[in-house]
């Protein structure tokens, strides 16, 4: 599993997850939306946390750094 994701994208994604998170226990979204919320947050910090978008690869993005800079 290669990396595609930069920090910038991870920071975004908790963000939102925490978000997500809030939004769901603090019962501002409840019902089948606040559970797609809390699913699509945990996903948010999964793939934050391995620094790989499964959905990236079908479309060849990667957010992450070149290592041609180095």
């Amino acid at each position: 599993m290669k990396t595609n994701m930069g920090s910038a994208d991870k920071i975004i994604r908790v963000i939102l997850a925490i978000v997500f998170g809030v939004l769901y226990f603090t019962g501002t979204v409840t019902g089948i939306f606040g559970i797609i919320l809390l699913i699509l947050g945990a996903i948010f910090l999964l793939t934050s946390f391995v620094s790989f978008c499964p959905l990236y690869t079908p479309f060849g993005l990667s957010t992450a750094p070149s290592k041609d800079n180095e």
